[in-house]
């Protein structure tokens, strides 16, 4: 991955990548290795990026798949990731991991469903719902109902 692409089409959308990444992960070594596969992926699929949306669109689901992907893998104790790079903005953004009230927010997120968890970090970006649905794949109107019960699911616990 040249670091001119790094720098232009990911290094800006960090956060997006961040937020994700880390509400499909318990620790930081498993973030760390959830960020590099997204950024890969990210770069190996760039040619296949078609402007039918916008880029933060396509930066969202290749985040959400990657770490729906490595997830179920990690679940069948697959080995994951072909990258060994971490650039180091990412371990400077990733210090998040000692602010104890957006670890509480996190392990809220993390009881939540697989689909469940990037519907709520969507909303939390506060993305329109129309955005929400085209990233998931959804109805627009499915996505309504599943922000209600989400939304009751985090206030009840």
């Amino acid at each position: 991955m040249s670091s001119d692409f790094y720098i232009s089409s990911i290094l800006p959308y960090s956060a997006i990548i961040i937020k994700i990444c880390r509400a499909y992960t318990n620790n930081q070594e498993d973030f760390e290795d959830y960020y590099q596969e997204v950024c890969l992926q990210i770069w190996k699929s760039n040619d296949n990026f078609r402007e039918q949306s916008h880029w933060s669109t396509w930066v969202y689901r290749i985040s959400l798949n990657v770490c729906l992907t490595l997830l179920k893998k990690k679940k069948n104790n697959r080995q994951l990731f072909a990258s060994d790079y971490l650039p180091p903005e990412l371990t400077e953004d990733s210090k998040a991991f000692a602010d104890e009230s957006l670890n509480q927010l996190y392990d809220a997120i993390r009881q939540l469903s697989e689909i469940d968890r990037g519907i709520i970090l969507l909303y939390l970006e506060e993305k329109s719902y129309k955005e929400m649905a085209d990233i998931i794949g959804i109805s627009f109107f499915i996505l309504l109902n599943i922000i209600v019960v989400v939304n009751k699911k985090l206030l009840t616990d």
